[in-house]
């Protein structure tokens, strides 16, 4: 069993927040955050925070909530986020982030696409294995859910990737809006429908009792065929229906009126949970799930980061953070409320969002621009001399939440005594800071954080800073399986000179090796090199680089992302799950030292290293299909003899 005890930074929202069994009480002293009734709905509280069990959540029914004003939060980062240009992740990753996701709270974990390769299937596979069956001391034990398209093959394979969790769900979708049905699957809205309906009997037959049905692009489909869809597929044994906004054509109040009338008038419909699914293409999918909430939708599909599909999904730190500022004043009757008592709430951690939103962006390579909303780094920054004097005046006067309260222990909270960390700081004094950040790392991770710390500590002045602490985590404990470690390097670089780079390895054999390169600049050199003493072909997609901090002595961060060339021995594909074609997947990678060209390195090292863990998976999936066919072909034979 898991524990998940509540340290609250919102003493009177307890209900929806909770924060690590480890965490220090003095990580979250000083102001915290309240709620209160009338004009003042948000107003900051010198209170103490409140030790409490995190909120109860009504117990898991597929197809129902005991609790009408309860709002399920579906993930769907590890599927659709994933799906973002550059964003790759390895099966390790994935369990990383799904284990992450848990400790938030989410209630379904939609872990990927399990047709789209056998690495994807595995991933899915492995989640629901060990994620789906780890359970919390309060019961908790999220959904594992697989998507699939409207066809037996695909279901069939989800299914069987997901079925070995405590609570397995089967989600399947097709197009309904007259576009897709005409231009892309070229069916006849009743071909449609009968496909949708044979999917869901299908998935039911199976022995699925959780089943997710999408109309694919119902922000721009006739009202009149989704009232048709939605209710064959509920007699034939949906249990959500799930209301994509496929392209974020629809605005707020389009949207809630679509949830409305489809509560309205599809026969069935108080036996389903209608969900809300909305990209960000006009910046509204955040309004339109809460609108979608606002009229009856008792689930919410979103991505940690709001990353996805072109312009991303609804980034689930700003619903959730929504509904737990203004959930119990903001949707009742009097505002427009359908539903319940209109005091809507999660059972969300909100105290893992920061480090959940920092994992997923180091994995994936998608970082947060700095103004995104809760998770940037300029969320809880003040700039302005108004401001400025605002904040030291009173803090209610510009947040309206606290850092705390998502976990980004900042400030006056640095472990709590004063503690600077540096080159003389011991491995409790970094492994306290890291709980207070929100980062629980293994002991063989711990170390190898602490280890990089020492390296840095002795060249920076004053200590490293909170920023520079989690760019170390990011660099080591995020990083994946090291194949291949950078042991040393040596540019020499000018105006007049060529760039030349030494370069130093060690290899999966443990043997060092060691090759020169020249190229267009430094970083071009040291890459060459890296790839010639690797023997992999490369395509760089991306390079970027930033400081941590201010400073001459900064450490600096690169991100990169790297694809294998067409005639490499690393060649990843993987089926895109909207449009069937096979993509050629990229792979990320990102590394921090107080020397840039370093920094490059290790990130570049660190992309190279996911493609080469994915392609051995890959392999070893092949190798033992290939010996499953033989020994069932040999079996075969025998049974004929």
């Amino acid at each position: 069993m898991r524990t998940a005890v509540a340290l609250l930074a919102l003493p009177a929202l307890t209900s929806c927040f909770s924060v690590p069994r480890h965490t220090p009480t003095r990580a979250l002293s000083g102001t915290s955050l309240r709620r209160t009734r009338g004009p003042a709905a948000i107003a900051m509280s010198e209170e103490s925070p409140d030790l409490t069990a995190r909120k109860p959540r009504p117990k898991y029914i597929p197809g129902r909530i005991d609790d009408p004003d309860y709002v399920r939060v579906f993930d769907t980062t590890l599927r659709d986020g994933e799906q973002s240009p550059g964003a790759t992740l390895t099966s390790s990753e994935k369990l990383e982030i799904a284990r992450q996701l848990a400790k938030l709270g989410v209630d379904i974990i939609e872990a990927g696409f399990p047709i789209a390769s056998p690495d994807d299937f595995e991933a899915v596979k492995q989640i629901a294995d060990v994620v789906g069956n780890e359970v919390f001391d309060d019961g908790y034990v999220p959904v594992i859910c697989g998507l699939s398209r409207a066809n037996e093959k695909d279901i069939q394979r989800s299914w069987d990737a997901v079925k070995g969790a405590k609570l397995p769900r089967v989600h399947t979708f097709i197009a309904t809006s007259p576009i897709h049905m005409e231009s892309k699957l070229k069916k006849t809205p009743d071909e449609v429908v009968a496909i949708a309906v044979n999917a869901v009997k299908f998935a039911k037959s199976l022995g699925c009792d959780d089943i997710e049905f999408s109309p694919e692009d119902a922000g721009r489909s006739e009202p009149e065929f989704l009232y048709r869809i939605l209710a064959e597929v509920i007699k034939a044994g949906a249990t959500t229906l799930n209301i994509p906004d496929t392209t974020g054509w629809n605005m707020p109040w389009e949207f809630g009126g679509l949830i409305k009338k489809l509560r309205e008038n599809v026969e069935g419909s108080e036996n389903v949970i209608f969900s809300t699914h909305c990209q960000n293409d006009l910046g509204l999918s955040t309004a339109n799930s809460l609108a979608g909430a606002m009229n009856g939708a008792r689930q919410v599909e979103c991505t940690i980061n709001g990353i996805g599909e072109r312009a991303g999904n609804a980034a689930l730190e700003e619903i959730v953070m929504a509904i737990a500022l203004k959930g119990d004043t903001h949707f009742d009757e009097e505002n427009g409320g359908q539903m319940g008592t209109g005091r809507i709430y999660t059972a969300i951690n909100p105290v893992y969002i920061s480090p959940t939103s920092r994992m997923v962006s180091e994995y994936s390579g998608m970082i947060c621009q700095p103004h995104k909303a809760i998770v940037g780094n300029n969320a809880f920054r003040h700039e302005s001399g108004i401001h400025q004097d605002g904040m030291i005046k009173n803090k209610n006067t510009y947040e309206i939440m606290t850092p705390e309260s998502i976990g980004l222990m900042r400030g006056e909270s640095e472990s709590g005594a004063g503690i600077v960390l540096g080159k003389h700081s011991g491995r409790n004094a970094v492994s306290t800071r890291l709980a207070e950040l929100g980062y629980e790392l293994d002991p063989e991770k711990l170390n190898a954080v602490f280890d990089r710390f020492k390296i840095v500590a002795e060249k920076k002045k004053g200590g490293l800073e909170d920023e520079d602490l989690e760019a170390l985590v990011s660099d080591t404990a995020f990083s994946s399986e090291e194949h291949w470690q950078l042991s040393d390097l040596q540019v020499t670089t000018g105006m007049s000179g060529i760039p030349t780079a030494t370069v130093t390895m060690v290899g999966p054999d443990g043997v060092g090796r060691f090759v020169a390169a020249t190229g267009e600049g430094p970083v071009d050199a040291v890459y060459k090199a890296i790839d010639r003493l690797i023997g992999v072909k490369l395509n760089l997609e991306t390079y970027g680089m930033q400081a941590v901090t201010e400073g001459i002595d900064a450490l600096a961060t690169t991100r990169v992302t790297v694809s294998p060339m067409s005639d490499s021995n690393f060649m990843a594909t993987a089926i895109h799950s909207q449009s069937g074609n096979n993509k050629i997947r990229t792979f990320s990678g990102s590394g921090s030292d107080g020397d840039v060209v370093v920094a490059s390195a290790r990130a570049y090292v660190s992309a190279i290293n996911k493609m080469i863990t994915w392609n051995k998976r890959r392999a070893a999936q092949a190798e033992a299909e290939e010996g499953a066919a033989k020994s069932a072909k040999i079996a075969a034979v025998a049974m004929e003899n």
